[in-house]
């Protein structure tokens, strides 16, 4: 796909879809609370489709309304109606994780989960493992899917689990942490997780109306000393826009100049994300909050935007984001702290390291960080290796008008890939260069 160049600044306004995160998590909880749950801005994308899916399968009542945002979904207070079924959870991490440890609540049950061939490579040893203490059996492809699980409900107790390579298995087990049979104490085996997700899980569980969780800042162990059912106190919950998506649009103007609204995008968003737009601040676009959202500006009579040390340790998701706009900052952009992105939907360094040097930028690419020294850009074709980010990263460098006539020089291959968790992103691109006056 040859993205088409902005040929005047961007002057436009961006509706995000809902969180990706967000709607997995409450797709979950909605279903192990008690009664109806309506998800209002819910994301219709790859991976909440994929998840919508599993729980139909599992016997639950839930009724998506794309055309309305809605996602109707009918709890049943832990219970699980089919004790036997296969899963498909295609490349989706959050929907692999959370449903091995859902389905492990069931008395009597037998599941078996498999993905693509990209989900077969990714992680889940740290999960099974803590599964497995308390109570289920599983087995594996060498600690990754496809899974056979049988479930006798979770004992409780004491777990140990290691979350560094994913803090999404400490996510999936705090969710369905209510309905282990008695006290429970997760013990992390290393601290050193992203704090960002885990701590939206515990907001989550706080909305849908668990408190009785015990976790003091900075410590290791989460206790839960009384398990009782989620009672969500409202019908209807509304998701946030995409913080992770709203990377791309918060950057665009360092690539095109102009300004860019992010509707309903707040400061005090449950998505640890939502801070790169502070990178963005540092590296000298200026970004305000408004009643109606957020602005990212690049003042024309300001430098361009400058090369950043960062650690994106927190804000991994949007480290693609800076890595593909650093051709155009000044001076070198090193990110740091992203070891683990090695091991998501591809080896997310090594892919945007091929991408910076096809485009004749030099990138020095380490186990954990990657440093890009700007160089005069060059025409490419960018390889996605089926991942979302990958894809909408390097899309936004292509909005930059390399020529000055408007001719495209950047290609993006496989653009659908994005579909995974925002299936319009390139046709929002492609509005927005309209809106903003490009011929």
């Amino acid at each position: 796909y040859p993205v088409p160049p902005f040929t005047a600044p961007a002057r436009a306004a961006v509706t995000l879809p809902g969180s990706k995160s967000i709607t997995n998590r409450a797709l979950i909880l909605g279903a192990l609370a008690v009664g109806e749950t309506v998800l209002e801005n819910a994301l219709f994308s790859e991976d909440t489709l994929l998840m919508i899916a599993a729980l139909q399968v599992l016997g639950f009542e839930v009724d998506p309304d794309a055309a309305a945002g809605t996602i109707r979904i009918e709890g049943l207070g832990g219970e699980i109606p089919i004790a036997e079924a296969e899963l498909y959870v295609g490349n989706s991490g959050t929907s692999a994780r959370f449903l091995s440890a859902f389905c492990a609540l069931h008395p009597l049950g037998h599941y078996r989960l498999k993905g693509s061939a990209a989900m077969h490579r990714r992680p889940m040893r740290g999960l099974i493992r803590s599964l497995e203490q308390l109570g289920a059996r599983i087995r594996s492809n060498d600690d990754h899917l496809p899974l056979e699980i049988e479930s006798k409900g979770l004992t409780g107790g004491a777990v140990d689990i290691d979350a560094t390579e994913s803090s999404q298995f400490l996510s999936a087990l705090l969710m369905v942490a209510p309905y282990c049979e008695g006290h429970l104490e997760i013990r992390l085996q290393d601290p050193s997780i992203r704090p960002g997700y885990v701590e939206m899980t515990l907001r989550m569980m706080r909305q849908f109306g668990f408190e009785t969780i015990v976790h003091e800042p900075g410590s290791s162990s989460f206790r839960i000393d009384k398990p009782s059912p989620y009672s969500f106190p409202e019908a209807n919950y509304r998701i946030e826009p995409d913080a992770s998506a709203a990377s791309y649009f918060l950057a665009l103007p360092a690539v095109t100049g102009g300004e860019v609204l992010l509707r309903d995008l707040r400061p005090d968003s449950l998505q640890a994300d939502a801070a790169f737009a502070a990178v963005l601040k540092k590296s000298g676009l200026r970004i305000t909050e408004t009643e109606e959202g957020t602005v990212s500006r690049l003042d024309p009579k300001r430098q361009p935007p400058k090369g950043l040390t960062e650690d994106f340790f927190f804000i991994s998701d949007t480290f693609m984001t800076l890595a593909a706009c650093a051709p155009l900052l000044r001076g070198k952009s090193r990110i740091t702290g992203i070891s683990h992105t090695r091991h998501q939907e591809c080896d997310r360094i090594a892919a945007t390291t091929e991408g910076l040097r096809l485009l004749g930028q030099k990138v020095e690419d380490e186990p954990g960080a990657i440093t890009i020294h700007p160089a005069p850009l060059q025409p490419a074709s960018i390889p996605t290796h089926e991942d979302h980010r990958i894809a909408m990263s390097f899309g936004i460098l292509g909005c930059h008008d390399l020529h000055r006539d408007g001719r495209p020089w950047l290609s993006v291959e496989n653009p659908a890939c994005s579909a995974k968790t925002y299936p319009d992103f390139f046709s929002v691109l492609e509005t927005l260069r309209r809106e903003s006056g490009a011929t």
